[in-house]
C-alpha cells in the first residue's frame, strides 16, 4: 500500500508541478516593457455558472510555446459583458492587475472569440516585490537573459499575485517564502486565514507544501471536525490526505462498524477502500468462514487465503 500511496503523492507533485511551470513560463523586466500573443475563449451557455468565462493566453518565440488557460469571472475583464461575448462582434477588453495588465483586442461568435493581446508588465510590482524580498527579476525557466522575469510578472498577472497575497503569508508567519510560493498561493487560494484554521484543528506547524497538498484534497477544518466524528482523533496529517484519497466516508465507516470490524485504524480502513471491501463483501466472507480481520478480508479479496 505505501508504494501505491507514494505513487499518488508522487503524481499529485508533478501535476502540481507542470500547473505552476507552465504558468511560470511565459521575459527582464524593464520598465513597462510589451509581450504580445494570442487569445481564445469560450462562454458557457448551459447556465450553471453564467458569471464566468473560459480565457486562453498563448505566446509563440522562436524556440517555445507558452499557452495557459483559466477561468475569470466577467468582473475581473474590463470592457467585456456576458452579453457581449453571446451576441458577438468585435471586442476590445483588459485584464488589469497589480503585476501589469494583459490587453485584448479581437471578436466573439456565438460564445467563443479569438484575437490577439498585449501584455504590459508592471515594473512598480517589481520594485515593491523586491523591497519584500521577492525577485521577480530572476527566472530559472528562461532561456536567455532577456526573458528572465518577464516569464514570472505575467503569470503573476494571469493569476492574480499581489503584494497584499506576500504581506498577508508573511503576517501569517511563513518563514523563508520564494517566488514560487505565491504563485502556489494564488492557485491553491492560501492565506492567513486558511492557515489559521487549520491552526486551531491542531494542525500548527503546517508548510506551505502540506497547505497546498490541503487544498488539493480538501482537507479543512470541516473535514477534521468530520473525521474526529469518525472516531479517529488527533491523527496526523497525512492519515487524512490518505481518508479524502480513498473516499473514506462516515457512511463507510459505519457500514464496515455495523459488520464488526470495530477499533480500526485509518491505515486499515484505507486497506478497505483501496482493494474495494465493502458491506457485502465482509458479509460474505463472513459466511465462508473468514476471520473478521482486515488483513484476512484482503487476502481474501486477492484471492490468497483458503477457507479452512
Amino acid at each position: 500500500m505505501s508504494k501505491l500511496w507514494m505513487r499518488v503523492v508522487v503524481s499529485l507533485a508533478v501535476v502540481a508541478g507542470m500547473v505552476i511551470v507552465g504558468w511560470a513560463a511565459v521575459s527582464n523586466v524593464e520598465a513597462q516593457s510589451s509581450v504580445t500573443g494570442t487569445w481564445t475563449a469560450s462562454v458557457s451557455k448551459d447556465g450553471k455558472d453564467t458569471s464566468k468565462i473560459n480565457l486562453n493566453l498563448e505566446r509563440r518565440s522562436k524556440n517555445s510555446r507558452n499557452q495557459m488557460g483559466q477561468t475569470y469571472d466577467f468582473s475581473d475583464l474590463q470592457g467585456l459583458t456576458r452579453e457581449q461575448a453571446l451576441s458577438g462582434g468585435p471586442v476590445n477588453f483588459s485584464l488589469i492587475r497589480e503585476a501589469g495588465r494583459i490587453d485584448c483586442e479581437g471578436g466573439f461568435q456565438d460564445g467563443k472569440g479569438s484575437g490577439t493581446f498585449r501584455f504590459t508588465g508592471n515594473a512598480a510590482f517589481v520594485s515593491a516585490m523586491k523591497s519584500r524580498g521577492f525577485d521577480f527579476d530572476e527566472d530559472q525557466n528562461a532561456n536567455d537573459d532577456n526573458h528572465r522575469g518577464e516569464n514570472k510578472l505575467f503569470a503573476a498577472t494571469t493569476l492574480n499575485v499581489t503584494t497584499a497575497l506576500a504581506d498577508d503569508l508573511v503576517a501569517a508567519g511563513f518563514n523563508n517564502l520564494r517566488t514560487e510560493d505565491l504563485f502556489k498561493a494564488a492557485i491553491f487560494k492560501i492565506d492567513s486565514k486558511f492557515a489559521r484554521e487549520m491552526k486551531a484543528s491542531g494542525f500548527e506547524n503546517l508548510g506551505m507544501e502540506e497547505l497546498v497538498k490541503a487544498r488539493i484534497f480538501k482537507i479543512d477544518a470541516e473535514f477534521v471536525r468530520q473525521v474526529s466524528q469518525m472516531g479517529f482523533e488527533k491523527e496526523p496529517f497525512e492519515s487524512l490526505v490518505k481518508m479524502q484519497i480513498f473516499k473514506v466516508t462516515p457512511e463507510f465507516i459505519t457500514e464496515v462498524r455495523n459488520e464488526g470490524l470495530t477499533n480500526l485504524k485509518v491505515e486499515e480502513v484505507v486497506k478497505l477502500r483501496i482493494f474495494k471491501i465493502d458491506a457485502d463483501f465482509i458479509r460474505q466472507a463472513k459466511s465462508e468462514g473468514v476471520p473478521l480481520e482486515v488483513e484476512r478480508l484482503v487476502q481474501r479479496k486477492i484471492g490468497v487465503a483458503r477457507v479452512r
